[in-house]
């Protein structure tokens, strides 16, 4: 059972709203309107734990250990969302998500296969840590730069925890779940060959309610994510090649085995007998 170490490892470094933010470093010079409208984006999109959570536990029924583990990740995320609300509430309160904009995205996703959202959201950790560290150092107010730099380490560790239970589920499914994960690992470490940001809250995740079943699809602005990664923060290919190497990285550590890009991998997946276009739809 994992969730005992992992409660312990994650409360050992869990950081304080109060004392580890520096609020009294603010400078209102150095933060735009446009700075303070990602703000508010960003706090919208990490209230998506909520829904999210939910699916795991509906998903992962079975497995008391894993969900066990989505108390200390839900907290954890929504505390990403309350900091940011915070920040927004003391210096720019015009702009704190309403809770009809939260509510907005709090919807039922579709079920779907458990191994393979688990992969998804691995690499979705992998991929928010790389954006909020491009955003702390795109910000020019300390203390959002601060923060940003605070939760990017959040999203390393719940990948970290994630990789924890990946390796659990290889030891006691094998091909199952080594083909769950090299299926989504070739689809998520090829997004510079796609036109929108693959991650968990850009997906399509309800049917009924396509094309709005997105989170970023029913926030206050759309699209307001591809503009944030292209044309604010400026998450170039020298990011998204950082969000490629750690994910290939780790599935050589979880598969022992080297690969040195996702031709490697997507060689590898087919020796699995693994069909991509499944994953895709």
């Amino acid at each position: 059972m994992l969730y005992p170490e992992l409660f312990k490892s994650l409360e050992a470094v869990r950081w304080n709203m109060d004392t580890d933010i520096p609020w009294d470093q603010f400078d209102p010079s150095l933060l735009t309107d446009e700075q303070a409208q990602t703000i508010k984006m960003n706090a919208i999109t990490e209230w998506a734990a909520l829904p999210a959570t939910e699916m795991f536990l509906r998903d992962n029924r079975h497995d008391s250990d894993f969900c066990a583990f989505m108390s200390v990740w839900f907290f954890e995320e929504q505390k990403h969302a309350l900091v940011l609300m915070e920040y927004l509430r003391r210096f720019r309160p015009e702009l704190v998500p309403t809770h009809e904009e939260l509510h907005a995205i709090r919807f039922e996703f579709d079920p779907a296969p458990r191994l393979e959202t688990l992969m998804l959201h691995f690499c979705g950790e992998i991929r928010l840590n790389h954006w909020y560290r491009c955003a702390a150092d795109w910000h020019t107010e300390p203390v959002i730069k601060q923060i940003y730099r605070i939760i990017s380490q959040d999203e390393a560790r719940h990948g970290g925890a994630y990789l924890r239970y990946m390796k659990k589920y290889l030891h006691e499914i094998g091909d199952t779940a080594r083909s769950a994960f090299a299926k989504i690992g070739v689809l998520m470490a090829s997004a510079r060959r796609t036109q929108q940001a693959l991650h968990p809250t850009n997906l399509h995740v309800n049917e009924a309610l396509f094309p709005n079943d997105t989170i970023q699809s029913r926030t206050p602005d759309p699209g307001w994510l591809e503009h944030w990664l292209d044309q604010q923060i400026k998450f170039d290919a020298v990011w998204e090649n950082k969000v490629v190497d750690r994910i290939l990285h780790n599935l050589s550590l979880l598969f022992e085995r080297s690969f040195a890009n996702v031709q490697e991998l997507n060689r590898y997946r087919k020796t699995l007998g693994t069909p991509l276009d499944a994953a895709a739809a």
